[in-house]
């Protein structure tokens, strides 16, 4: 696809239109302008008078293409009835001796098969047309369409070969800007559905490159908001995160919108703001949104694992096939643990574990560290830790900070119940710089508690190490070089430390230490 300058594009097309209606050519120029602009609400009348235009000049051709592509507009807008209409209409105008616009109407009434959720009639007539459709554009809704319906009835390998084809014109800028976006979006949400989570980071920095080169362009819309606010999520990016999702739910519509406040609540429980989270995962419930597992952790959070246990045991009864399936056994191995019932937390562990046994690392990870949570609490700490170190090395390859920093917390349990200091601290410390990057207020907490004291003062291992090297003079940069930490995770040590020994200055920690016989 040429590069072009889109506002520019835009903004002359629309003022030569005030000063005397554009031919329809020009009128289906500005009607991609207008979509790549984000300007979605002047897309339809803007292909309506296209499409009439052409007519009046016995373009019939045209005048079908761009009623074509009115209709794909108004079907990802969610105007199935009034793309329907839009179809039948264009239907009338196709000669029976022209198969490529023949085949251009069967694919857009198969498109609206499967944007109704009947995806197994509509799957053979995208298979019918796809050695038929000639035009890069037709091709890739074709392999696009079939990907989707392979992905509805459960056939995911299959799916991701479709849409490995589609891609292959996409990447090579052969779409328009519509098509290219679809499928940009389209194999995103696939990966995330398999819980391809490096496929999908992938194809989402692609996204964004491929965004960066168009002028003018509006990056995210609709779902795909909601995938990269997911993304953003996943890989740390909590403000942005919050922000992408936010976005979403500006710009969704009622019966879409609860995908968006369900992602906002997601990201607002992990930063620990749980009244935002409550009333994310509330908005989402009323636009008939499942928020579970997300509103069962929330309710842990809040002191009452039992109504978080009820809601998830719940969804897991009611379609023991969601594609959501592991990721409601993993809070049920965490609510189980919360309350002490080792017994749940074996079996949903051990049941995700089953659901991992595929190509998915981001799945395999989930069972690893759930199985490691399992053996802690089962009294089984050595066994915990090579699952929980098979867990942190695959969520470091998939880039994920917060998981691999609640699985260095885990390992650091596992130390300390084998009497391995030296090893809980290390692991402690680690967890602690991600969890303060982050600002997982929860998290931080849970390590303050682990903290053990030391001989009756309060002090933690790792407070006496930093207390040890204060006393030398050392400043906080000092500190952190010396015993390899974070400067900011120095200064939280020293003010637990004034705080333990109730002392205000640094020269009277000094005092206390040489007091107490802790320098060298």
């Amino acid at each position: 696809m040429e590069q072009r300058d889109w506002p520019a594009e835009y903004a002359t097309l629309t003022a030569a239109d005030r000063q005397a209606p554009l031919d329809p050519a020009d009128l289906d120029r500005l009607a991609v302008a207008a979509f790549v602009l984000g300007h979605d609400d002047e897309v339809t009348a803007l292909r309506e008078r296209a499409h009439e235009e052409h007519l009046a000049r016995g373009d019939v051709v045209r005048a079908i293409r761009s009623g074509f592509w009115l209709g794909f507009h108004l079907q990802k807008q969610g105007e199935l009835a009034r793309a329907a209409g839009w179809q039948t209409r264009i239907g009338r105008l196709v000669p029976a001796d022209n198969p490529e616009l023949t085949g251009l109407i069967a694919i857009a009434d198969a498109a609206l098969l499967m944007n109704s959720g009947d995806a197994a009639a509509a799957l053979p007539a995208f298979e019918q047309h796809s050695a038929s459709a000639t035009e890069p554009d037709t091709m890739v809704l074709v392999a696009l369409g079939r990907g989707s319906c392979l992905a509805m009835l459960g056939r995911g390998p299959e799916a991701v070969q479709a849409l490995d084809e589609a891609m292959v014109h996409v990447t090579a800028s052969r779409v328009g800007p519509e098509v290219a976006g679809m499928a940009y979006c389209s194999v995103i949400a696939l990966c995330l559905d398999l819980y391809d989570i490096r496929r999908a980071q992938e194809w989402t920095q692609a996204l964004t490159g491929w965004c960066d080169e168009q002028s003018g362009l509006v990056p995210y819309r609709g779902a795909c908001l909601v995938h990269r606010a997911q993304i953003l999520q996943l890989r740390g990016a909590w403000t942005e995160a919050a922000g992408a999702a936010e976005d979403a739910c500006r710009r969704l519509s009622a019966g879409t919108v609860g995908s968006a406040w369900y992602r906002l609540g997601e990201v607002e429980r992990r930063r620990g703001h749980y009244e935002a989270a409550e009333r994310a995962y509330q908005t989402a419930a009323r636009d008939g949104m499942d928020v579970q597992p997300g509103l069962a952790l929330l309710r842990a959070a809040q002191g009452n694992p039992d109504a978080g246990i009820a809601g998830v045991e719940r969804a897991l009864a009611e379609d023991p096939f969601s594609p959501n399936r592991p990721m409601l056994l993993a809070a049920r191995v965490e609510l189980a643990i919360t309350c002490e019932d080792r017994e749940s937390a074996r079996k949903a562990s051990a049941e995700l574990s089953e659901l991992a046994r595929t190509d998915a690392p981001y799945l395999q990870a989930l069972a690893a560290y759930s199985e490691g949570a399992a053996r802690i609490a089962c009294g089984d700490p050595q066994g915990a830790i090579p699952s929980l170190r098979r867990a942190w090395t695959l969520w470091q390859r998939l880039e994920m900070p917060y998981e691999g920093a609640q699985t260095r917390l885990l390992v650091g349990q596992a130390c300390r119940a084998l009497g391995d200091v030296d090893a809980e601290q290390m692991e402690l410390d680690g967890a602690r710089v991600v969890f303060e990057r982050l600002g997982a207020v929860q998290e931080l907490t849970a390590l303050d508690q682990l903290a053990r004291p030391f001989d009756g003062t309060g002090l933690t291992p790792r407070e006496l190490e930093v207390l040890r090297v204060l006393a030398t003079g050392a400043t906080n940069r000092g500190i952190a070089d010396q015993l390899f930490l974070s400067e900011r995770t120095v200064a939280r040590h020293v003010s637990n430390i004034f705080a333990k020994l109730r002392v205000s200055s640094r020269s009277a920690a000094t005092a206390w230490a040489y007091q107490h016989k802790l320098t060298g």
